[in-house]
């Protein structure tokens, strides 16, 4: 892999991530950017985006609508659980996940593979917010 440049740009949008919780776009990080009174480009903001994943720095996902979505993450490999309402991410290990990824692509012929993994679902608290609105409607 060739060397990436820690510009300032880079540098800028690592900070954002370094203040933020959960996963956020590169449009939303853009925007934070540009509120402080930086002049970045969202384009630049893309690619320093990417070099942070790319460097293993930043964690990746897609939602469910295919935004991707990104978060400073721990290091080693894991899955995440992330809730379809209020984005809540919970980072999850799954050995027969990586126990089946390595057999599948084994059977194939595959070597030197990757994979994600996120289960998308309703967190408990959503789930009882819903179930708290629902017995609050009169029945019709």
């Amino acid at each position: 892999m060739g060397q990436i440049r820690n510009t300032r740009q880079r540098t800028a949008v690592a900070a954002v991530f370094d203040e933020l919780d959960g996963f956020h776009s590169a449009q939303e990080v853009h925007a934070r950017l540009r509120a402080a009174g930086d002049g970045i480009g969202l384009s630049t903001v893309y690619r320093a985006v990417q070099a942070l994943v790319d460097d293993g720095e930043l964690d990746s996902i897609r939602t469910d609508s295919g935004e991707a979505v990104y978060r400073r993450c721990s290091t080693q490999h894991h899955h995440h659980l992330v809730c379809r309402n209020c984005g809540r991410t919970v980072e999850v290990e799954g050995p027969a996940v990586e126990r089946w990824a390595d057999r599948v692509a084994a059977e194939h012929g595959f070597t030197d593979v990757s994979h994600t993994l996120e289960i998308f679902g309703t967190c408990t608290t959503c789930s009882q917010a819903r179930a708290a609105s629902a017995a609050a409607q009169p029945a019709g």
